[in-house]
């Protein structure tokens, strides 16, 4: 649960009112980054963790290989393990040794695609995703955006207007209707510069002459909202000419328009900058703080990191220098990253006319640089894509989506690692993937051979100078986030099951051979412009035989998707499920995409990391979340932490990864006969006299004074029953029953108390759950002190300065904030600062809210502060 600080408008900037914050009550669940390891690691794999809220019980994303949408739906594995099935036994046998090459695997398999029987198959199920535009469908959405938009709910209208508008065809005169009503309700929302956006697309789109005045009356009122009262005034003078020449009366509300416009011509002079001096002098501080030389040897790094490499930990990275806390150390940009796309983009029956109107990550942030959506400017060509500006979209088209825009069906199908293997290659450019492909062939057998590579590499590194013989650098010695560093990731291809290797094989097989039959084997081949590309030309009669030069993708994509198990870094965000006019937001975290980022994918794996990872779009910024002292290793959690599972646990989710983790928690642990700290705070209590319960599948009381014992499976079941009645007392919340939503919680931690330790994560969300009720009904206190007791419980599990901490006591600060305790958030926000500035550094969102606060109750008249 935290609470949406809505900053001061301009002409509030010096008032000492305090600005009037809306609820956000997100989900107390935990972000997985899933992102894997390193490359020419024995020891490297799985993804990041970043954690928002605190009390919840984590929510382990997994191996990247088991992300919904990661790889081909299921009725194509199905189909490609029946074809795996009944192929000759010799075949199968060859296309099961660990020896065989990348090369030979697409060689072997580029005619076992049948087109009868496994190309059928795809195109049917290639119908579920409707991607084209249809006009149809863009009708529905504008007509129920427009009954939204009567009900006032103006977030959920701009989202269908949207959707109406990615489905109307290029030129169509009613996609300017589309924009022209989001622009409405932008306005009603008070996103001002947005609306101005959509009614100059409006007006290119051919908007109806005879509606125009409206339009640009609502254009005139934005600019006076945003205090440009020049263009007001020239917008104003538009319209008086346009009713004049078209003898339209003016309505009691245009004439109030011009009053307003009058007024606010007195105070032209009179509107400064909002900045103010001493928000300047910190911001200056802060910005001094994240200046860093840059790493001669490694791109985005900073110069305080070494890049080593040994056959245990393969290419890892090491403090050269002693590194603060909160020091930044590597800010990279994806090489590449695909949107994970909504589950309700594939239809269960391609014969429903009904359109989907729920809403998905490929609705809600743009396709190129994952910005997050208010207004997007769809793609010409299909109703999925959508991007922040007509800038992204031209970029995607030339980089990359004038060849995956017809070929949208079968890479939704087909699934993210598909998708990314395709996109990685046509960033890449195909000379230079034929060059590094072609590189690959002379050194097949170490290639494929991890042990045989660490023993080549280890000779390499003790007789060439610096890091020159660490694959992925360049002839002199240096590691860019580069396409030759992308390629250099080890795909394990001797780890991965045969059957895997040839669903792999059979889906890069499927789009290459798409890829020629449209006609756009030449665009992939070649950097032809945008405009000669614009429309795909289909090719004449095409044999069944993959070109030499599609062969080349194919073999380079399949490298790609078996190294994405282990590499893929999972870009996620904290999203809101509501609408920007809602009153109450709940928050979820979700994956957002699926990237490569070479540079970030040199940090090994510990379950106790010394770094935090965050995301800003494309971007990843790490930092060191304590203390490292020169010579040691930089350490990454890929997903299981040592404060949130037992050794057991992480073990067998990391073996996935190929690897078997040796970090120093681990060891302990294995070392160590007694119980995990994990395990004993998230332990049963003897409902007797309440001392934590031991065992396996029969329980017994730890308290020998005590004989109570039951089944693990009894105490299961309770608490699967708890958990349900918390998911009923939420949804009372939902629907605005505070008081039921409140009895509920509170007997829910009575039977919690009977049940669980008091240290169990449980306890400290169902307190988390009270301070969100009490704080939609606006019982500060209340609030406060509830989530206080939550507090309690995460710093047991995370530790005083951890980043979970750091997030809830952000929530806190603006409890009290809204409960005008000024001295208590005061003292709140500078903790929280202290803490989220090492984790997620200055530029981050909570610390700017965080600061806007501190800044506005700092402003309030001295008698108040005392009296606080």
């Amino acid at each position: 649960m935290v609470l949406r600080f809505q900053p001061r408008s301009a002409t509030t900037a010096k008032s000492s009112r305090r600005p009037e914050p809306a609820l956000l009550l997100p989900a107390r669940d935990y972000v997985t980054t899933v992102r894997a390891p390193d490359d020419g690691n024995t020891s490297a794999p799985i993804g990041s963790l970043a954690l928002y809220g605190g009390s919840a019980v984590p929510v382990y994303l997994g191996a990247a290989i088991a992300v919904p949408m990661a790889l081909p739906v299921e009725e194509w594995q199905l189909c490609a393990a029946r074809r795996w099935a009944a192929l000759d036994p010799a075949l199968r046998e060859r296309l099961t040794a660990a020896s065989l090459s990348l090369h030979d695997t697409v060689r072997l398999g580029c005619g076992l695609l049948r087109p009868e029987v496994e190309a059928a198959a795809l195109q049917r199920l290639c119908r579920r995703a409707r991607v084209a535009k249809e006009p149809a469908a863009a009708l529905f959405y504008r007509e129920e955006g427009n009954r939204l938009f009567g009900r006032r709910q103006y977030g959920a209208a701009v989202r269908l207007y949207s959707q109406a508008a990615s489905h109307e065809l290029p030129g169509s005169p009613e996609v300017s209707l589309c924009f022209a009503n989001r622009s409405a309700a932008l306005f009603h929302l008070g996103c001002f510069e947005v609306c101005l956006e959509d009614i100059a697309r409006a007006e290119s789109h051919g908007y109806p002459d005879r509606l125009l005045p409206k339009v640009l009356l609502r254009k005139a009122e934005c600019l006076l909202c945003l205090g440009r009262l020049q263009e007001a005034a020239d917008a104003l003078s538009v319209v008086e000419n346009k009713i004049a020449m078209d003898g339209i009366m003016t309505s009691p509300t245009h004439q109030t328009l011009l009053g307003k416009l009058s007024q606010l011509k007195v105070k032209i002079h009179e509107k400064e900058s909002c900045s103010e001096p001493a928000r300047e002098a910190c911001g200056d501080v802060q910005r001094a703080s994240e200046i860093w030389e840059e790493n001669d040897s490694i791109s985005g790094a900073s110069s305080s990191l070494s890049l080593n490499f040994d056959t245990e930990r393969g290419r890892h990275l090491v403090a050269s220098q002693d590194i603060l806390s909160g020091q930044s150390l590597l800010k990279e940009e994806a090489f590449v990253s695909v949107l994970c796309p909504g589950e309700s983009l594939l239809l269960q029956d391609s014969s429903e006319t009904a359109w989907d109107t729920r809403v998905t990550n490929a609705d809600l942030y743009c396709h190129r640089c994952l910005r997050q959506l208010l207004a997007s400017v769809p793609c010409c060509g299909c109703s999925y894509a959508k991007y922040c500006s007509q800038k992204c979209a031209d970029m995607a088209w030339e980089q990359y989506h004038r060849t995956e825009c017809s070929l949208g069906p079968l890479l939704l199908t087909l699934g993210v690692f598909c998708h990314v293997a395709l996109r990685t290659v046509l960033l890449a450019g195909f000379p230079e993937v034929r060059r590094l492909v072609e590189w690959s062939h002379d050194d097949d057998k170490d290639l494929h051979n991890t042990e045989a590579r660490c023993r080549h590499l280890s000779e390499a590194a003790d007789t060439r100078a610096g890091s020159r013989g660490i694959p992925g650098c360049n002839d002199s010695g240096q590691y860019q986030s580069s396409y030759q560093a992308v390629f250099n990731l080890l795909p394990h291809a001797e780890k991965h099951s045969p059957e895997h290797k040839f669903l792999c094989m059979l889906s890069v097989v499927a789009i290459c051979r798409q890829l020629q039959e449209a006609g756009l084997e030449a665009a992939v081949l070649n950097q032809e412009s945008s405009e000669k590309w614009s429309k795909p030309k289909p090719c004449e009669e095409t044999s069944g035989e993959l070109s030499p030069e599609l062969k080349t993708v194919a073999e380079a994509m399949l490298r790609h998707m078996l190294q994405l198990q282990c590499n893929a870094q999972a870009i996620t965000v904290m999203q809101e499920s509501g609408f920007r006019d809602d009153a109450v937001v709940n928050k979820k975290p979700v994956r957002l995409a699926t990237a490569f980022f070479p540079v970030l994918s040199l940090l090994n794996h510990s379950c106790s990391p010394n770094i935090s990872v965050s995301f800003s779009g494309t971007a990843a910024t790490v930092r060191a979340s304590q203390p490292i002292p020169s010579g040691q290793e930089v350490l990454h959690c890929y997903g299981p932490h040592r404060c949130r599972m037992r050794v057991a646990e992480r073990q067998r989710l990391l073996r996935q990864y190929f690897f078997e983790c040796r970090c120093q928690a681990c060891l302990e642990e294995l070392k160590s006969d007694v119980k995990s700290v994990v395990a004993m705070r998230n332990s049963f209590c003897c409902p007797a006299c309440r001392a934590p319960m031991q065992g396996e599948d029969m329980l017994c009381c730890s308290n020998e004074a005590c004989a109570i014992s039951v089944s693990r499976e009894s105490l299961s079941h309770r608490l699967q029953d708890l958990q349900q009645q918390i998911k009923n007392a939420l949804e009372l919340l939902r629907a605005r029953k505070a008081d039921q939503a409140i009895k509920m919680l509170q007997k829910c931690q009575m039977e919690a108390g009977n049940l669980l330790s008091p240290e169990h994560l449980l306890m400290g969300e169902m307190e988390d759950h009270l301070a969100q009720v009490y704080a939609t009904v606006g019982k500060w206190q209340e609030a406060a002190r509830h989530l206080q007791r939550s507090i309690e419980i995460v710093e047991m599990h995370h530790g005083p300065s951890s980043v979970e901490i750091g997030h809830e006591l952000f929530k806190l600060a603006q409890i009290l904030f809204n409960g005008f305790a000024v001295s208590e958030a005061l003292s709140t926000i500078q903790r929280a600062e202290e803490i989220l500035l090492v984790h997620c550094g200055p530029q981050s969102t909570q610390i700017q809210e965080l600061q806007e606060m501190k800044t506005c109750l700092l402003e309030l008249p001295r008698s108040i502060l005392q009296r606080t």
